[in-house]
């Protein structure tokens, strides 16, 4: 077994997984352009083409939890939705959300107008929406951080980066802070394995994290 695994095991040997095997394509790109650590992408509320408005970034840090479902941009951009679809049932997930995205959470009077939206009953859009870990069904703060703290980023110090960053957000497991920045949760797996520890705050990933990682990471939210 190498040092490397060993130091993951035990933790007592600092492990990080580069997680760049350098440029191998004909471009001469840096690694922040390919991984495109070097900029936060922004898309237009009105969702841009058809075929790419259900797949919009749906949590953002602005949240107005009783704007109205849907208007302006929004209002056009759910019907790029529904054009997408042979069927409105179809379209219940980018629905839900571009609600989210919107307002924050989704609350049952949200489900209740989804379901009106597209012509099905509250109790089945109620039944996908608690389905899925995805949708908040309660308020959550500005910034919404999921620690992935499944098996990889576990045996690379998951537990150790999410106790670091609720001590420095000033919050417990699955609470708001008071100043309304932050909620905090445990994700089961942010699909990114290699990269260990894994988190996630609103739409951006954030790869490697090591707890000296965690203050800096925190600052720059804007």
């Amino acid at each position: 077994m190498s040092a490397a695994h060993r130091g993951a095991r035990d933790r007592s040997i600092p492990f990080k997984n580069p997680g760049w095997a350098g440029n191998t394509g004909e471009f001469d790109l840096s690694e922040d352009q390919v991984r495109g650590t070097d900029y936060a992408p922004s898309r237009a509320p009105e969702g841009g083409h058809p075929a790419v408005s259900a797949t919009h970034p749906y949590l953002l840090a602005e949240k107005t939890p009783d704007a109205p479902l849907f208007q302006g941009p929004y209002r056009e951009r759910f019907q790029k939705i529904l054009s997408r679809y042979p069927e409105r049932q179809g379209a219940l997930l980018p629905t839900l959300n571009l609600a989210q995205e919107l307002r924050g959470h989704v609350s049952p009077e949200t489900m209740e107008e989804v379901a009106h939206l597209l012509d099905l009953s509250p109790a089945y859009v109620r039944g996908v929406a608690s389905f899925y870990t995805m949708y908040n069904r309660s308020p959550v703060g500005r910034y919404l951080i999921q620690v992935c703290t499944n098996v990889s980023c576990n045996l690379c110090g998951a537990d150790e980066v999410l106790a670091t960053i609720l001590e420095h957000t000033g919050t417990e497991l699955g609470e708001t802070s008071g100043d309304g920045r932050f909620t905090v949760i445990e994700a089961e797996c942010l699909a990114a394995c290699g990269f260990p520890t894994c988190v996630q705050i609103n739409s951006k990933y954030y790869e490697n994290v090591m707890p000296a990682d965690v203050p800096t990471i925190l600052e720059n939210l804007s």
